[in-house]
């Protein structure tokens, strides 16, 4: 019934009754025609797929005209249609795709292009300088080698110390991760003081062996604190995390300029450094250019993590301006020599020093109750203040415990007290201040959950010392 309705509902039916009587060939009639409608409405017409236009656009930047089109088959495909730029133009571009990361340079941190520029500088320098450091170890041992020759055996050295090198650096890694910058400018000193070594060896040649030992053994650290500093830097310049792209464009770059100063080496051995007095002038030259280029290009580069002497900047320009600094805005302001000296400004706070070297066993519990939800201590002395962190302290409780320190520092400058109750108006203070410190400080790019103080000692109180 209910299908009959909904027939009924579909096709218009006449009805078999006429004048209220019944009427046989009338209802056979109905009946063949409701038939026929039924039977053409299961019946499906064939759809039929209309084919899509391919979509297609136009797109112009720095007057290059460009045709993208999608096909039917959904592929994108790119036509250059017009590019009236230089030649000279053209090929720039192709040497930025090829050497910078996609999107350069808005994928990349402040300091990128000076930082490669000097990097370039450097490899060019430092593989000119091998190939004549070589040259004379050979002469050293009593052979003429000819300059390929002296590059090829140049790799074969180099590799062998290496493996040394590794064993002697393998418990610096913290070190390094703290300071990337400070052992990136000591591996290539290192570097640069073997290298030396090898120039003068032909002066020397009855210590052929222990001259040509230690140059190589030198040059052998050096290369693997230079590529354990390699991330973190690279690191330091990922903006879209694109941490592959940037490294593989920066090796790019340090192949190209090491086959360029590879040749200029050759040329160099073969002309005026062919003797002993021309590399003895060339050679503390070229040192000279390879120092200067690594020291800009790592004051170049924003190290966006937290280590003692940045923490201590960004503190004293708080406690300054009210303002709290990028990575970028300290960069040049860091102290590559002598990253352990104190900053007034920020409290003279001491970052590492032992747990009993600062507090005396009776009065542990005293300082621990201080503080007992902090994973720090902090211990004023006299010229400075020590700054003690457990093992598991973040970069956000090391933050807090500079704060405390600074505040306490300027509290009693102004006003003579008590060293707990200075304290305790320093961590009262630094709570107002620290939520919005912390949230402006990771917006700025800095990361705050981790505090790499290298090989600094922390402490870890068992439950009955804190009794």
């Amino acid at each position: 019934m209910v299908n009959i309705m909904w027939i009924c509902s579909e096709f218009s039916i006449e009805s078999p009754l006429v004048g209220g009587n019944f009427v046989p060939e009338r209802s056979l009639s109905i009946s063949m025609n409701l038939l026929e409608k039924i039977t053409m409405g299961k019946t499906k017409v064939p759809e039929t797929k209309v084919p899509r236009s391919p979509v297609c656009w136009f797109e112009i930047c720095d007057s290059v005209s460009r045709r993208f089109k999608f096909d039917s088959d959904g592929q994108l495909s790119v036509k250059v249609l017009e590019d009236p730029r230089p030649v000279f133009n053209r090929m720039i571009e192709s040497f930025l795709n090829k050497f910078f990361p996609a999107g350069y340079p808005y994928s990349v941190n402040e300091g990128y292009l000076r930082y490669t520029q000097f990097r370039a500088l450097q490899h060019f320098s430092s593989a000119a300088l091998s190939v004549l450091s070589t040259q004379s170890l050979l002469f050293a041992a009593g052979l003429r080698p000819t300059p390929a020759q002296a590059t090829v055996v140049s790799w074969i050295l180099k590799d062998g110390m290496e493996h040394a090198g590794k064993l002697i650096c393998s418990n610096l890694g913290a070190r390094m991760d703290s300071e990337p910058k400070r052992w990136r400018i000591l591996a290539d000193v290192l570097y640069d003081l073997g290298t030396g070594l090898e120039v003068l060896s032909p002066l020397c040649p009855h210590l052929f062996l222990e001259v040509a030992g230690l140059g190589n053994f030198a040059k052998g650290m050096a290369v693997v604190a230079a590529r354990a500093t390699r991330l973190p830097l690279y690191s330091s310049f990922a903006k879209e995390g694109n941490l592959s792209d940037l490294f593989a464009k920066g090796e790019a770059i340090s192949t190209l300029f090491n086959v360029l100063g590879i040749g200029a080496g050759i040329q160099l051995a073969s002309t005026v450094c062919s003797s002993i007095p021309g590399k003895m002038i060339a050679g503390p030259l070229l040192s000279v250019i390879h120092i200067y280029g690594v020291v800009e290009e790592m004051r170049a580069v924003p190290v966006n993590t937290l280590n003692p002497q940045r923490t201590a900047l960004i503190v004293a320009d708080f406690l300054k301006t009210g303002n709290v600094s990028s990575p970028a805005d300290l960069r040049y302001r860091e102290d590559l020599l002598f990253p352990g000296r104190l900053i007034e400004d920020s409290g003279n706070v001491k970052v590492g020093r032992g747990l009993h070297k600062v507090v005396k066993p009776s009065e542990l519990r005293n300082w621990k109750e201080m503080f007992p939800e902090e994973k720090f201590l902090i211990c004023r002395g006299s010229k400075s203040t020590d700054l003690l962190l457990e093992h598991d302290a973040t970069g956000q409780d090391a933050l807090k415990g500079w704060l405390v320190a600074a505040y306490a520092s300027s509290v009693e400058d102004s006003a003579h007290g008590s060293s707990h109750g200075v304290l305790n108006q320093a961590y009262e203070k630094m709570g107002t201040v620290f939520p919005w410190f912390l949230a402006e400080l990771q917006n700025k790019g800095w990361h705050a959950d981790r505090f790499l103080d290298g090989a600094a000692s922390r402490f870890s109180l068992s439950h009955s010392s804190s009794r």
